[in-house]
């Protein structure tokens, strides 16, 4: 098998491409505010991001056949959400952030109107890309769709996004557990993770069981991912974790590190990792792949 750290840099350039290939640099556009417009799109997906939900789709797509294009372009759509949930988790009215990925941030290179409406467009040429992939059925196609907006809005990311921005109401806000921090984390992080598995494997044909088996081990790496990037913040690795270090903690948002210690969230991300790749069990040698990606998942901190 090849290793995976150049498969996943393959991945991420085709992936690159295809996103490239729907932004394009257009002088037709009739005026300058929408020529303004797509300038701020395309610096909000292109250049920079690891393309790992791409990856994860492509990789579980390969477990049943999904032809790689496919897998592509169902990747390209949800890192297009991914963007979107960036340029908007940096606005002032959310997480404030000036820097993304060691660039301003898009309503700091532009303004908020523009941070606004590139959020809105890149959420609307998702799905517009999903509903015109050649190869799938119909009714393939119509199923990709609803899973990504499912994961992308109140019963996901959205809702996730909510919940992580809303005040606390009691004394019982106050002090959130793990589950309740788990909950937020499977929302706000751990659903776009999880569906790039289940849209990959969907496409290609798994069943439930397989389905089942990928959205247990999708479950566990998303909250690893998540303790990983606030070891990284907790640690100061603003370069790791590709936005300025330290937004958490002046916001009066729990993580889990904060909670419980660096230490013990170094073995939660240990158990989370050697969790989410027992699920994979039912696929043999099949499921190496997805387990060399898990690894990559946590070493941005270990």
């Amino acid at each position: 098998m090849e290793e995976i750290q150049p498969y996943i840099n393959r991945i991420a350039e085709e992936a690159e491409g295809l996103l490239e290939s729907w932004l394009p640099v257009d002088k037709q556009l009739k005026t300058k505010a929408e020529q303004r417009l797509r300038r701020a799109m395309r610096a909000a997906v292109l250049g920079g991001g690891k393309r790992l939900r791409a990856a994860l789709v492509v990789i579980a797509g390969d477990l049943f056949g999904l032809p790689r294009p496919i897998g592509v372009e169902i990747g390209g759509a949800i890192e297009l959400i991914h963007a979107y949930s960036l340029v908007h988790d940096d606005l002032p009215a959310m997480d404030d952030s000036a820097v993304r990925r060691g660039q301003p941030s898009i309503h700091k290179a532009y303004d908020e109107v523009t941070a606004i409406l590139v959020g809105d467009g890149l959420q609307a040429l998702a799905f517009e890309r999903l509903s015109l992939i050649e190869g799938l059925a119909a009714i393939a196609r119509l199923d990709l769709v609803c899973l990504l907006a499912r994961a992308a809005g109140e019963r996901g990311m959205v809702g996730g996004q909510m919940v992580d921005m809303a005040q606390p109401e009691g004394p019982e806000d106050l002090s959130p557990d793990e589950a309740a921090i788990r909950h937020l984390q499977a929302l706000k992080t751990g659903a776009l993770i999880e569906v790039s598995l289940i849209m990959g494997a969907r496409a290609g044909g798994a069943t439930p069981e397989q389905l089942q088996a990928l959205s247990a081990f999708g479950h566990d790496i998303g909250f690893a991912y998540q303790i990983v990037d606030d070891l990284l913040d907790h640690r100061g690795d603003a370069e790791a974790l590709g936005k300025p270090v330290g937004q958490d903690k002046a916001n009066e948002k729990p993580t889990y590190v904060e909670m419980f210690g660096e230490e013990a969230a170094r073995q939660r991300v240990h158990m989370l990792h050697q969790q989410a790749c027992a699920h994979l069990s039912l696929f043999g040698e099949g499921g190496d792949r997805l387990k060399q990606l898990a690894g990559l998942f946590i070493q941005r901190s270990f």
